[in-house]
């Protein structure tokens, strides 16, 4: 990872300000190294593509002495934890290679589309503890989205990996079509997937109108049924046993980070550019307000993304066990007051995870989970895939 001179413009980082608080609550602190941001697919609601920031820069500007050296004066009594993010992180595994080398204590995951890991060599994929694999669904959300022929391309190279990933491989959808089904969901899980576990996301679009609400909400109760039928298998999917685990034992949901988030971007999770600056999340790396740090300079700040009383987390019923969804969301529509995209994007968003709430509680999860073996309750509170997701979708 060599230093370069980059062929766009360096936006050199300002001073470091004083810090009202840590810049990382708790001992762990997930490193998000942005390899490259160029991408080999052209996703068409990519959230980097807001400011044009996705190709904008293609190449490392900081070398490997420069991230030890932060490392190593912000970072020194942490766990840590990267996942290598882009773009898409394979089209520079150079880079991921001499990280992985230089830092054998480290934890690793990979967040990719799939269409490269065949590439990536074997002591490489052995490293990771969780892939993260960005799908929309069933064959025809996927491709409609990501291009024609990539579901299958994805699934075929996940089939030929899985047994050499060193962790688990988890289905990261992005839930963006409202007439997305229950059975293509379920599909990801099926006895001849290559998927471990399912993740998804709302959307952080205007995509719930027209009854898209209600549309999930009915998927939503399906996939919730199908958590609670069975105290002999767990049905992986990450929403689901996160908010069981934070309703059974609520303290799960504080101890790590102070209780100040179940979105990391609050707490520990720092997005390194490739040209070095620091931002906290990955959806806001065009906002220049939100710069936190920077690797060439050695300096680092506490997130400006933090709960404000402008946000209304503390009076929802929702709170207890939510410890407050996006940040990114909470701050666009309420300390930014867009009043537009609060009530299309933020306000659905937070309905759907108080209806999921309340579809968790009418199964009684404290006497599912009391029904549950021994492996099964370790499974579902100590999760590594947790760690480097939100949980709260």
């Amino acid at each position: 990872m060599q230093s370069t001179v980059l062929a766009f413009p360096v936006h050199f980082s300002p001073a470091p300000e004083r810090s009202t608080g840590p810049a990382i609550a708790g001992h762990r602190v997930e490193l998000q190294l942005l390899t490259t941001l160029k991408c080999n697919l052209k996703c068409s609601y990519c959230s980097l593509g807001v400011g044009d920031v996705l190709g904008s820069q293609t190449q490392v500007a900081y070398t490997i002495d420069q991230l030890a050296a932060f490392a190593a004066t912000h970072l020194a009594d942490k766990e840590v934890y990267v996942t290598f993010y882009g773009g898409e992180p394979t089209l520079n595994r150079p880079m991921m290679a001499q990280v992985m080398e230089r830092f054998p204590l480290w934890r690793f995951q990979l967040q990719t589309n799939g269409t490269l890991i065949d590439d990536v060599p074997d002591w490489m994929l052995q490293r990771l503890s969780n892939v993260l694999v960005s799908i929309d669904g069933g064959e025809a959300t996927t491709d409609g989205y990501r291009g024609r022929g990539i579901y299958r391309q994805v699934l075929k190279n996940l089939r030929l990996v899985h047994e050499r990933v060193g962790g688990t491989v988890t289905a990261r959808v992005t839930w963006g079509n409202a007439d997305t089904t229950f059975e293509e969901l379920d599909a990801l899980l099926a006895a001849d997937s290559p998927f471990d576990y399912l993740y998804w996301q709302f959307v952080a679009d205007a995509m719930y109108g027209n009854g898209g609400v209600d549309k999930r909400k009915a998927v939503l109760r399906r996939l919730v049924e199908r958590f609670f039928a069975r105290t002999d298998a767990l049905y992986p999917v990450i929403p689901l046993m996160g908010i069981v685990r934070n309703k059974v034992l609520p303290g799960r949901a504080q101890e790590l980070y102070g209780g100040r988030t179940q979105c990391r971007v609050s707490s520990h999770l720092l997005n390194v550019m490739p040209d070095g600056q620091v931002f906290p999340c990955p959806d806001m790396l065009y906002d220049p307000t939100m710069l936190m740090g920077s690797i060439q300079r050695n300096w680092l700040k506490a997130s400006p993304l933090q709960h404000t009383p402008a946000m209304p987390c503390g009076s929802c019923e929702a709170y207890a066990w939510c410890r407050g969804n996006c940040m990114k969301n909470l701050h666009r529509g309420y300390v930014e007051d867009d009043a537009a995209y609060r009530t299309s994007v933020v306000e659905p968003i937070c309905e759907l995870v108080r209806f999921l709430g309340e579809e968790i509680d009418r199964h009684d999860p404290r006497a599912w989970f009391a029904s549950l073996p021994v492996p099964l309750r370790r499974q579902l509170t100590d999760c590594e895939v947790y760690e480097y997701v939100e949980v709260m979708p």
